[in-house]
């Protein structure tokens, strides 16, 4: 498989969460409440210059991700 964090993908690029990877249980639940569970597709749209925050699509809405946040969520990238 081709796992990786939610923020080293460019803009286009799609994947699949697989897991949420963070030590600290209040920024799971956080990532969880926001819609960040197993299985969603989710495609980055754009990078702030310094490349934070990370904004997303996913369930249909777009979302800003601090890059931290990014980081801790891990996908399997999608091949178009």
């Amino acid at each position: 498989m081709n796992e990786v964090g939610l923020d080293t993908l460019v803009p286009g690029e799609k994947g699949v969460i697989g897991r949420l990877d963070t030590q600290t249980p209040e920024i799971r639940q956080r990532l969880l409440e926001m819609g960040l569970t197993k299985g969603t597709c989710i495609e980055v749209i754009r990078l702030a210059p310094l490349r934070d925050p990370i904004e997303v699509l996913l369930r249909g809405y777009r979302l800003s991700l601090r890059r931290k946040e990014a980081e801790a969520v891990i996908i399997t990238k999608i091949e178009d």
